[in-house]
C-alpha cells in the first residue's frame, strides 16, 4: 500500500475497516465519489472499467471470494504471458485478463491454443489479440488504458 494514500490513511488508520467500500459513509464521501466518478471516465496505471462492478462484488461477497477470483485472472494472465506474449502485449493481456469475464478469458486462450499450433510467437500473439478484440467488440470492451 502506498505511503500517504488518502483512502488507506482514512479507512485503516482513522476508521479501522478495510477498505472504503466497508465505511458506512461511502455513499456520501466526496473522496471516494471523485475517485469512483473519474474511474468510470479515465485510468491511471491500473484499468478502472470494472471498479463499480468489483466494489458491489466485494460489498455482497468478501474480498476473500473477490480474491478467489483475482486468482483465477492471475493464472489465466500467466498462461497468456507464457504461451502468447511476444514482448510487447505484457500491459494488453494484463488490461484484458482485469476487463473480460473468467469464462470469455478461458474460451480465448483455449480458441487460440488449439489454433495456434505450428505458429511462431508473433503470430501466436497476433492469433490471440484478434480472438480477445473480437470479444471486447461484442461486449464493449475497451483494452487499453484510457487517458
Amino acid at each position: 500500500m502506498a505511503v500517504g494514500c488518502p483512502f488507506i490513511t482514512c479507512a485503516i488508520k482513522k476508521k479501522e475497516i478495510e477498505f472504503c467500500w466497508d465505511c458506512r459513509e461511502s455513499k456520501t464521501c466526496e473522496k471516494w465519489k471523485k475517485h469512483r466518478d473519474s474511474g468510470k471516465k479515465a485510468d491511471s496505471f491500473k484499468c478502472y472499467q470494472k471498479l463499480e462492478e468489483d466494489i458491489a462484488f466485494i460489498q455482497k461477497n468478501g474480498v476473500n471470494e473477490f480474491e478467489k477470483l483475482q486468482a483465477t485472472r492471475e493464472q489465466l494472465l500467466k498462461e497468456m504471458l507464457q504461451e502468447f506474449n511476444e514482448g510487447r502485449s505484457k500491459s494488453y493481456y494484463c488490461i484484458a485478463s482485469t476487463i473480460l469475464e473468467i469464462e470469455e478469458l478461458k474460451e480465448a486462450l483455449d480458441k487460440a491454443k488449439n489454433e495456434s499450433n505450428g505458429l511462431n510467437i508473433k503470430d501466436k500473439s497476433k492469433l490471440l489479440h484478434s480472438i480477445l478484440d473480437e470479444i471486447a467488440t461484442q461486449n464493449n470492451y475497451y483494452l487499453k488504458i484510457r487517458k
